[in-house]
């Protein structure tokens, strides 16, 4: 299986190659920098670290819409063209395509988060650099796999980029709607607030905490590496459980 799972890998990334996305990545981090050095021109105060936090959200946010949308619209295109029937014509198990495309797609995004790296470097410290690439990576593996999961099951584009983007900004806002959840201003004991307080408590159990990752305050006040461990346990589950589900979905799937 090993052998399969490279070719895939790399008919992936030559498919980037091919669609010009190294190109508008590259358009991406420059328009990105010269809006983080405007922006950095008109702060008053602590302009390097208003130009780190900048930068790096936009950097964020850009990398995950673009992979994102490339593995659905890839995938897509790939059904559509017949390609994926064509592969799964010869003796190649359907698990060895989710995980090359997977590896391709995951290839694809620590290229594209390198780049984002590479800029932030002008404004925040190696270490603290290092360790928000590493926890964007493992954000960006279980976008991946979500990305496949919702294509597999609903095939529609549409639908898939809305429930990745939804996930997303839900994870990402679930600290938020704890705490404002919790706030004593709204504290009532009524029957509508606990259960809502519950069912908040229920989704923030089972999406995982992605706030914690690639968080803009390293970049300001620098690393905190004792977060690594549970951004790596997170990465691991969720990744795991997203991609066992997408590749039932994908052996369901008649040719």
């Amino acid at each position: 299986m090993p052998n399969l799972i490279a070719p895939i890998a790399v008919y992936t990334l030559r498919e980037a190659v091919r669609n010009r996305l190294f190109g508008f990545t590259l358009a991406g981090m420059v328009c990105l920098l010269g809006l983080t050095e405007f922006v950095g021109e008109l702060a008053v105060t602590e302009q390097r670290q208003i130009q780190a936090a900048l930068i790096g959200a936009g950097i964020r946010l850009f990398t995950v819409c673009t992979v994102c949308l490339f593995v659905v619209t890839s995938t897509v295109r790939e059904f559509n063209d017949k390609g994926f029937e064509l592969i799964l014509s010869l003796p190649i198990p359907r698990a060895s395509y989710f995980l090359g495309k997977c590896a391709g797609f995951l290839g694809l995004a620590l290229i594209i988060s390198a780049a984002g790296a590479l800029l932030l470097l002008l404004y925040s410290t190696p270490g603290a650099v290092l360790l928000w690439y590493l926890s964007l990576a493992g954000e960006l593996l279980m976008l991946i796999a979500l990305s496949l999961l919702c294509l597999f099951t609903f095939g529609n584009v549409t639908v898939a980029c809305v429930l990745v983007l939804a996930f997303y900004l839900l994870s990402r806002s679930m600290e938020t709607i704890l705490l404002v959840s919790m706030s004593p201003i709204l504290e009532t004991h009524s029957f509508s607030q606990e259960f809502m307080n519950t069912l908040v408590e229920g989704i923030a159990f089972v999406v995982p905490e992605l706030h914690r990752f690639a968080r803009s305050e390293w970049l300001i006040y620098g690393a905190d590496w004792s977060a690594l461990p549970a951004i790596g346990a997170q990465t691991v589950i969720y990744g795991a459980l997203l991609a066992a589900a997408a590749m039932f979905d994908l052996y369901r799937k008649e040719l």
